[in-house]
């Protein structure tokens, strides 16, 4: 197991991560070299809405926070919300930190929980946002610009 999880979604937001009884030892920025974010997970309760999801695409990069976990089997509190195995799955990766490269945990979703041509709701993406302490400023001010359900055009 690894001690680490990569949050490129909505587990940005340290104060989620609290809600959902998450430990945590540390916290920094990471990225995820050779994949892409993409909003084309389905929501299940809200039609057109979509969650945080990424997909592989070479020479993109991905960020996200990477949280150094009190315990591996940590992970195994994250699984639920994830709703591990039916709609992500969950699988190791490396992704490189200020410190150099880190194996990690990321949650990907499953097939036929993707969809085109969805956006997030505004509430979600602020979820993303709350991220900004360990992104990058330009990845910040792409996410910011992202089209949601609510906003006009």
């Amino acid at each position: 197991m690894s001690d680490y999880y990569f949050a490129y979604g909505s587990n940005m937001n340290p104060v989620r991560m609290a809600t959902r009884g998450m430990r945590y030892r540390s916290t920094q920025g990471a990225q995820l070299s050779g994949w892409a974010l993409r909003f084309d997970k389905r929501a299940a309760d809200q039609q057109g809405a979509a969650f945080a999801n990424i997909v592989e695409a070479g020479g993109e990069l991905v960020h996200g926070v990477l949280y150094q976990l009190e315990a591996a089997a940590e992970i195994l509190r994250m699984d639920p919300f994830e709703h591990w195995p039916e709609r992500y799955r969950r699988e190791k990766v490396e992704v490189m930190t200020s410190s150099g490269p880190v194996w990690t945990w990321v949650y990907i979703a499953n097939a036929h929980w993707r969809r085109d041509g969805l956006k997030p709701s505004r509430e979600y993406l602020n979820h993303l946002l709350s991220g900004r302490p360990w992104l990058p400023e330009c990845y910040f001010r792409w996410l910011a610009a992202t089209k949601c359900l609510a906003d006009a055009g």
